[in-house]
């Protein structure tokens, strides 16, 4: 199994983000505010609200079950709504965040947005943050490596994670992931190391991001 357990902050590659990362990573998220998120899904017109306001009912219904089911029907919920697209083709950019909210204005995004949406979405159904990390990865994709972002969790701090991803629609432990190799992970509390070697400027940009993405999805509600 690829290690998705390395320490906080191992390796000399990420020692830029020791001092870095209280400037990145913002602190814990607050609770959903309902009322916000309609109100920002107005803005982007009646069927994104109506899309807003389905999820916002399946958080609610979400809360009192276990986590595995919760995990099981997010993921479904976004891998099923929304068709993969590359950034250029959906916002004319390069690499771009989306919110939720964006996410399910445009119905298409990249691993990126689905991560995001599903971390942000398992997080209003009340599971802690510290169980849930943004994961970088390498992808075998038709037999060459790519970068690609999935979601893990881990019921405990030192379990092997379950995976969320939208290249295989069934949630899966990362032992049965053979194809993605960790690079690195985050979530708002902090940075960990996925694999040895991989580069530190990356993973900077990304934070730099991530963090311009915070605030734009709090702003909405989340």
């Amino acid at each position: 199994m690829q290690d998705y357990r390395r320490p906080k902050l191992a390796g000399c590659w990420l020692a830029g983000l020791v001092l870095l990362s209280g400037l990145l990573l913002p602190g814990p998220t607050p609770a959903l505010e309902a009322e916000r998120v309609l109100e920002a899904a107005n803005r982007f017109g009646p069927r994104t609200l109506g899309s807003a306001r389905q999820l916002l009912q399946l958080l609610e219904r979400l809360g009192p079950q276990d986590e595995s089911q919760r995990l099981r029907t997010i993921n479904e919920f976004f891998n099923q709504r929304i068709a993969f697209r590359e950034d250029q083709q959906v916002w004319g950019r390069v690499d771009y965040w989306a919110s939720p909210l964006e996410l399910l204005d445009k119905g298409q995004g990249d691993c990126e947005d689905y991560a995001i949406a599903k971390y942000f979405s398992l997080l209003a159904t009340g599971l802690p943050e510290a169980k849930l990390r943004l994961v970088y990865v390498r992808a075998m994709l038709d037999g060459r490596p790519q970068a690609h972002m999935v979601l893990a969790y881990y019921a405990q701090p030192d379990a092997e994670p379950l995976i969320l991803d939208n290249l295989v629609p069934e949630v899966r432990p990362a032992s049965a992931r053979g194809d993605l190799a960790p690079v690195f992970s985050f979530n708002s509390e902090g940075v960990w190391q996925g694999v040895a070697g991989a580069s530190a400027g990356s993973a900077v940009a990304r934070l730099s991001i991530w963090r311009e993405a915070l605030a734009k999805i709090r702003a909405e509600g989340f």
